[in-house]
């Protein structure tokens, strides 16, 4: 009798439910947010309008080591000012720039056409502004100017007028002066000599 209660104390054992352990397995890294797509937006070109704005405001490099002589000073006096109108519809507009003998000089409708010119001796007679910078030179003549660009190699502006130079060009036009190869007019006919005094 004590070996069948042994047989079925350990029949029981062998079939009791044996509670299942569960893996642990070692937790996943919580997943990364998506990237979100970079687009890259083209930023619009600025109306010109709006360009033109941003270069006025937009300051000039100023040249410091350029220094005015006295009769520097004395040609930037001479300098037309203002609005001045040009051929096809185009216009400078020279204004003094804050140092002595030093001016802002601006094409109408041209981007990136600004300079900050100041005198340089010319050897005939004319008056002559340079950005060295930038590679630009302003020719004032009497009866017009013109705007060229050194580094370009043209022409920005031409047949620029002040209301000065346009009397000028206009009394040019009336009496045109000589050319190089005209004849000279011959000098006035000397006049006869006076009779010699009665002495008697």
């Amino acid at each position: 009798m004590k070996i069948l209660a042994l047989v079925f104390s350990l029949s029981a054992v062998a079939f009791a439910p044996i509670p299942v352990m569960a893996q642990q397995t070692p937790a996943k890294p919580a997943a990364k947010p998506a990237a979100k797509p970079t687009t890259t937006t083209k930023r619009a070109p600025l109306a010109r309008s709006a360009a033109k704005a941003v270069e006025e405001v937009t300051p000039i490099e100023e040249d410091s080591s350029v220094n005015l002589t006295e009769a520097d000073l004395v040609v930037a006096q001479r300098v037309y000012l203002g609005n001045i109108p040009c051929e096809l519809g185009s216009a400078v507009e020279i204004v003094p720039a804050k140092r002595q003998g030093f001016f802002i000089v601006q094409v109408k409708n041209m981007r990136n056409a600004r300079y900050y010119m100041h005198p340089v001796e010319s050897r005939t007679g004319a008056i002559r502004l340079e950005d060295p910078k930038r590679g630009a030179m302003w020719l004032q003549l009497g009866n017009k100017s013109m705007l060229m660009s050194q580094q370009l190699g043209k022409r920005l502006a031409d047949e620029c007028m002040s209301p000065e130079q346009l009397t000028l060009a206009g009394e040019m036009k009336r009496n045109p002066p000589k050319g190089l190869l005209d004849p000279v007019d011959p000098p006035p006919a000397a006049a006869p000599p006076a009779p010699p005094a009665n002495t008697n």
